[in-house]
């Protein structure tokens, strides 16, 4: 749930300079009243406005630790900010500058079709406990099913330790919506093939045999992001054609044939860690999106830093939406526009998911 208008002209054509100079101002007045989080895909420009900037799982940290503002401004997705506003107190106000920031990912894993397949699975599965994790990408609704049914929340910097939190509680994980970033957390804990499947909403029984779901350790709903599917073991060893001894690091959510030909691969926080540890003069190919490998070509001029595919590499649409205008509408506007809300029955269970999330590390 959120409030929001369309926001005025003005605001879509207002110049940058201008744009940046009022939202500093609007910093300066409020002071510690107020909060603003970047996530690491956001445009260029914007970042730098931000009091902290990071990954899902680091901004989630900073806004259920926010003692002192009252507005917290959530520059990213909708599953964000809505997260957000669940970890936040009840009078703080949470706000998302383009409430039209989505995420395709987690459009994959409807809650009516999760409830549907829960349904089968223990009906197939009824003498085993099966623990339900939902990526941090999935709406309210879906976190609040895992904290209803004894499971929990991760991001791609603790998806392993999720599973190995599950695996101390029941026999088997339903992981959703990523298929990926499941397969790869799988790989990382060296979890045979052979007891992985892939559940398919549209099918009966998610597409698998029965005995295959008795058998198998770890269900994964069939969900991808559309940025990193895009990066491929080609590439990887065009790469290191074309340069010998360049690094490659990628986001956990590629595949993982991609992921086993890099060097390393974890979270956009770990990707940011590992080109600023490289040695200068390393050559870093990186598989994720493009405006955060943009950024960090910036950062570091003394490094070569390529993006995976050789050329522009896909962007997250939804998170290039938010703009400075839309930034500045919101903060001429608090209180009025752009307000996140989660219904309390949803935020009780999703709230449960999300503590125990932050308690993995």
């Amino acid at each position: 749930m959120q409030t929001y208008s369309v926001v005025p002209r003005e605001y879509k054509t207002v110049n940058e300079a201008e744009a940046i100079s009022r939202i500093k101002e609007h910093k300066r007045n409020l002071g510690k009243q107020m909060v603003i989080l970047t996530h690491h895909y956001q445009r260029k420009e914007l970042v730098p406005l931000g009091d902290y900037t990071g990954d899902s799982y680091y901004l989630s940290k900073v806004a259920a630790n926010e003692k002192e503002a009252q507005h917290i401004i959530f520059c990213g997705v909708h599953f964000m900010a809505e997260s957000a506003r669940i970890l936040c107190r009840p009078e703080q106000i949470v706000y998302l500058p383009n409430p039209l920031a989505g995420c395709p990912m987690a459009d994959m894993a409807e809650i009516d079709d999760v409830l549907s397949s829960w349904k089968e699975l223990k009906s197939v599965l009824s003498d085993s406990k099966v623990i339900p994790i939902s990526y941090m990408n999935s709406a309210a609704s879906l976190k609040a099913f895992c904290g209803d049914n004894d499971g929990v929340v991760c991001t791609s910097s603790n998806a392993h330790k999720a599973f190995e939190w599950g695996f101390k509680r029941g026999q088997k994980i339903f992981f959703f919506p990523d298929e990926h970033l499941g397969k790869n957390s799988c790989n990382r804990l060296k979890i045979p093939a052979d007891e992985i499947i892939i559940w398919d909403p549209k099918k009966e029984n998610g597409g698998n045999e029965l005995e295959k779901i008795r058998n198998a350790k770890v269900i994964l709903w069939k969900g991808y992001c559309h940025v990193h599917i895009n990066f491929t073991p080609e590439h990887v060893k065009k790469i290191r054609e074309q340069y010998p001894g360049a690094l490659v690091v990628v986001h956990p959510e590629c595949s993982e044939e991609t992921v086993a030909l890099a060097d390393a691969s974890g979270s956009t926080n770990f990707i940011v860690n590992y080109v600023t540890e490289a040695p200068s003069g390393s050559v870093i190919a990186i598989g994720t999106e493009i405006n955060l490998i943009s950024r960090l070509a910036d950062m570091f001029p003394d490094k070569k830093i390529l993006e995976l595919t050789g050329q522009t590499c896909p962007m997250c649409v939804n998170m290039f939406r938010t703009t400075l205008g839309d930034l500045l509408y919101t903060l001429d506007n608090l209180g009025k526009v752009n307000i996140i809300e989660v219904d309390p029955e949803v935020k009780q269970g999703a709230l449960l998911a999300l503590e125990r999330m932050l308690e993995l590390n």
